[in-house]
Parts: C-alpha cells; structure tokens; sequence
C-alpha cells in the first residue's frame, strides 16, 4: 500500500465500509484528541475510478471526526490515508471488517451483512473464518440472519428481540414469520418469546435430534435444522415416537438376549429413581431400566433391583445351601393384581360353569368324585361368586356365561317345585327332611332331567379359581371368545404396562408394540380397544383373547399368580394337543 496525504474533500465513504449508509457516527470520544492531535493513523482507501478521489474502507469515524474539526477551524484538512489497489472488492470488505472488529465488536445484524456480501465475492465460509479468527459456526450464525425477514433483524439489531428469540426465528418458515410479526406489530397483541415461541413454532412439542436413538437418516419425516446453531427437529413428533419406541424395544430384545433377567421401560416422564434401588449384577437376578423423558431422551440403568426385591431375593439365598443359595432369584412380582386375578377366577368359572350345564353325564362324574374325595359326610356348598368390586361384579353379571346360567337355575329350580326366589338350587344347611323331599321329586323326574338338575348343582358348587376349573375347561375345550370379550372393567385392572405391550403385540403385531413400546399404558390400551372395535383406522380383530382367558391359562412374563399355579398343578393330568 502508499501511504500519502489526502484531502478531505476527496474522501468519501465507500460501500464497502460495513458501516455505509447508516446515520452519522458517535464520534464524542475520539473528537478531543483529534481536536489536539490531529488523525494519527492512517484511514484505508482505495481509488473510486478517478484518478484524485478516494472512498474510504476503513476509517470512517475518524473521517466524520476530522470534518467535524474542520468546520469548526473553517479551513481545509488533509488526512493521513493508506492507499490501496483498486478493484479488489472482498480485500475491501474485509479490510473494513477487521479495522471494525479490532477496535469495536460490531453488532450480528452488521457482521451478517457483510458476510453476505463477502460470500457474493466469492469468499467461502472457510476462508472467512479463517481471514477473521473466528469459527466457522459463527459464520455460519451470521449468515443464517439471513433466513429472517428484514423487519426481524430490525427489531434484533435494536434490541427489541433478544438473542433465544432470534434464534428461534431462523427456524420458522416465511409465513410464520409473518404472522409473528403480526403479533408482535400489532396493538394489544403478545408475540411468543423464547421457551414459548419453540411451542409457538412446533405445536406445542419439539424434540431435537440428537435424542434420537435411531440414525436419524432413517427418519422419513422433515428434520427443520436450526440455522442459527447446529440444533436440529423432528417436524412430526408422533413419526419420531413411533421410530423411536421401535428403537427402544430392538435395545430391549438386545439386552434380553444378553441374558438380563428383565428389562423394564418406564413410561414416558417417569424417572428411575436409585435411591430406590439397590446395583445387583445379572448373575444375581439384575434387571435393567430404560427411563424415557418427555423430550425424548433415553437412559439406560443397567443392574439394579427395587429394595424390596432385592431383600428378598437376601433372604431366599440365606435360606437355601449350596449351590442353590448361589442361583439367581427370578423376580415374583405379580403379573396381575388381585383384582385382575378375581375378575378372571369369575370370568373363567363363568364360562366353564355354563359350559358343564350341556355336558350332564361329565357333571354325574364330577360330582361322584366330590362325593368320593370328601373327608367327612358330604355337604354341598354353593359358589359364592363374591366379587372384590361393584364393577367386577357387574361385568360378570352381564356376562352371555352367567346370564345362561342364570336362567338354567330358574328352570331347575321349578323342575324340583322350589320358589325361584330361592339364591341356589344346592344347600348346605344339613336339612335331612329336605334330602327327603328332593329325593321324592327326583323319582318322579326322567333321567334326562334328573341328568339337567344334577348338572346345574355341579356347576353352583363348582369353587372360582380352583385347578376343577382349569380341568374342566381343558377338557370341555371351551371355546371362551363366544362367551367373554375384554371390557372396560378388563382393561381398567391390567396395571402391569408390560403385560399390556405383550397384548398390543398379539393383536396389533409386533411392530406395532415396539412402536408403541414407551407410551403410556393407557395409550396402549386404547390401541388394543381400536383394533378389537375396527376403529381410527385400525383392522378389526375378531375373538381375540388374552392368554388369562384362554384353556390352557398362559401367562405374561415371569410373574407368579394362583390362576396360573392352578393350570400348572393339573397339567400332566389333562395334556393338550
């Protein structure tokens, strides 16, 4: 560069100063000493196409500082100027940038525009980064303003929008844009700032990507990228849940194939909590825990028992020897609660009582053989059917099953003269004179009606949730799914949220319980309601039965439960096909 002298009213400012066309400078703290000393370093400038005038690059405080002087002194000045080649544009540009850094940090509106018109001189994000000393996320902030409309950066570089809020911004798209403006502008409006200008902008739920525990190339929704910083978004949350379940249950097969004794996923929002639970290694019966937040986030807590399990899972191991004091405790959790385990004794006694009624000479056999393993006199007591609720009682009393008997013990009732009032047809009460009377108005009955009063009493004194049941009903091969189909009262006791995955997978598939993996279990609930009602778009499922209403019984899980001790108990005795 020549350095030389030049008259001050052959300077101009140049464009490509990055603070042209803006009002007139705040020059008070540099005017006192260029009252005194006049400008000592040198202004930037470069020739404007003729051969005596110059436009000045960097320097135009000091400019508008000198002028001012000279008008108060009424005489001409010439300042010291750094003379450079012309032409060269983005040498310009970014001469005045850096004078401007050097000396004041100038504002992001200011640095995005001349970092625009940097990249329109071919400068890439690199070299400019590289040129100023900075990183090239900073570029990239800046030049990101751009995706704002003029009024917003206005509003920004006066300071009327604060930094989260303009970085939001660069997410939305120009139309909403326009209608945050218009909130914002508008009289007796509130624009949405910061935390509620996210929910503003994503209907209420935003989640980044970098929560995702698939790879988020195989996301085939819109991923809105956050221009400002590196932050990125699923535009459909319900599509990133659904690929984000499927990638929560792939993680828990893998850790059930590694040999963990269970694996739990918590629903949505619900924190594990340690100090909860005590670290147990998978040998010793662990289990692992996958918390999901409301965002999205997935932590995995690997080897851990809840304290109650783990005490007693100390006690059995003090209790045994040997090697069998070294062996894992399965976990006995109940895999359903004693409601759901009353509501299926009822159910299931139900169905297979009405079901023995058609099968007489089975009942004839049944009865002799509560005569013959009787301990004392025999005494006949009735089924008191008592439920644990008014909603248990009533799903049961709706049931075709019960309703089938009910109507055969009236019809029995009046084939041995007795008042329909009456609550059974058996009765306990040792009344010998009675025997005697049912005796006489049995010799007056056919065989086959005799066989028709007998089934009946057999079917009343048949006791809920015993292992007769679970024998009969294996061996009458009750066809349950005419009889019963899940109700409100049904889907009201399940508690257990993996049970309840389980059963979204027998009925909707497996895909679409991993899917479905961390929601909460009354959503899933609902899940299985619309496929067995063909509802919100979703196939009909027609006699669909849980495994706790099928012959023989089968279970969820490892949990124990007396149904299930009962189906055991008699397994051997009346093997399946």
């Amino acid at each position: 560069m020549q350095l030389t002298h030049i008259d001050i009213g052959k300077l101009c400012v140049s464009t490509f100063n990055m603070r042209h066309g803006r009002h007139a400078p705040d020059i008070s703290d540099i005017l006192p000493s260029i009252r005194a000393r006049g400008v000592l370093v040198p202004l930037l400038v470069r020739p404007n196409g003729s051969p005596d005038n110059f436009e000045i690059v960097a320097g135009r405080r000091r400019y508008f500082a000198a002028k001012t002087v000279a008008e108060e002194q009424g005489e001409t000045a010439s300042l010291p100027c750094a003379v450079m080649e012309p032409g060269d544009d983005a040498a310009a540009l970014e001469a005045s940038i850096i004078e401007n850094v050097a000396r004041l940090d100038p504002d992001e509106i200011s640095q995005h525009e001349c970092f625009v018109r940097l990249t329109k001189e071919g400068r890439s994000i690199t070299e400019i980064a590289a040129t100023f000393g900075i990183t090239e996320i900073m570029v990239k902030r800046r030049l990101a303003l751009g995706n704002l409309l003029p009024r917003i950066r206005d509003a920004y570089r006066n300071e009327e929008i604060d930094t989260e809020t303009i970085r939001l911004l660069t997410l939305a798209s120009k139309a909403q844009q326009k209608d945050w403006l218009a909130l914002f502008a508008g009289p007796g409006q509130r624009a949405p700032h910061g935390y509620q200008l996210k929910q503003w902008l994503f209907g209420g739920q935003s989640v980044s990507a970098k929560v995702a525990l698939f790879p988020v190339e195989d996301y085939p929704g819109l991923i809105v990228s956050d221009l400002f910083g590196e932050d990125s978004y699923f535009a459909d949350a319900d599509l990133f849940w659904q690929k984000q379940n499927e990638a929560i249950a792939a993680k828990r097969d893998a850790l059930i194939e590694a040999g963990w004794s269970e694996v739990v996923v918590l629903e949505p929002g619900h924190r594990f909590q340690s100090w909860e639970h005590e670290k147990t290694p998978k040998k010793k019966g662990g289990k692992v825990f996958i918390a999901v937040s409301h965002r999205g986030e997935v932590e995995i807590f690997e080897g851990y028992l809840s304290r109650a399990d783990a005490r007693r899972r100390t006690r059995n191991a003090t209790a045994e020897e040997g090697e069998n004091a070294c062996e894992p405790v399965k976990p006995s959790r109940p895999a359903m609660t004693k409601s759901m385990r009353n509501y299926l004794e009822l159910h299931r006694h139900a169905v297979v009582r009405a079901a023995l009624l058609a099968q007489p000479a089975t009942a004839l056999r049944l009865m002799v053989a509560h005569a013959v393993a009787s301990s004392g006199h025999w005494q006949v007591k009735a089924e008191p059917q008592q439920a644990r609720g008014k909603d248990i009682a009533a799903s049961v009393a709706a049931s075709p099953a019960q309703q089938a008997f009910a109507t055969e013990k009236t019809a029995v009732l009046a084939l041995l003269a007795v008042p329909e009032d009456h609550e059974s047809v058996s009765s306990g009460n040792g009344d010998a004179y009675r025997t005697a009377c049912i005796f006489a108005r049995l010799l007056t009955l056919s065989g086959d009606e005799v066989l028709r009063i007998a089934a009946t009493v057999m079917a009343e004194t048949l006791a809920a949730g015993s292992p007769v049941v679970e024998a009969l009903g294996l061996h009458l091969k009750i066809e349950l799914s005419c009889q019963w189909q899940p109700d409100e009262t049904f889907f009201g006791l399940i508690r257990e949220k993996a049970t309840v995955n389980a059963m979204l997978a027998e009925v909707a598939g497996k895909q679409a319980a991993d899917g479905n993996l961390a929601e909460r279990a009354k959503t899933q609930k609902q899940i299985i309601r619309d496929c067995l009602d063909g509802a919100n778009g979703r196939d009909k499922v027609e006699k669909w039965l849980p495994g706790w209403m099928e012959f023989p019984f089968r279970g969820y899980g490892d949990g124990a439960s007396e149904i299930a001790d009962a189906a055991k108990s008699i397994a051997a005795l009346f093997p399946t096909a």
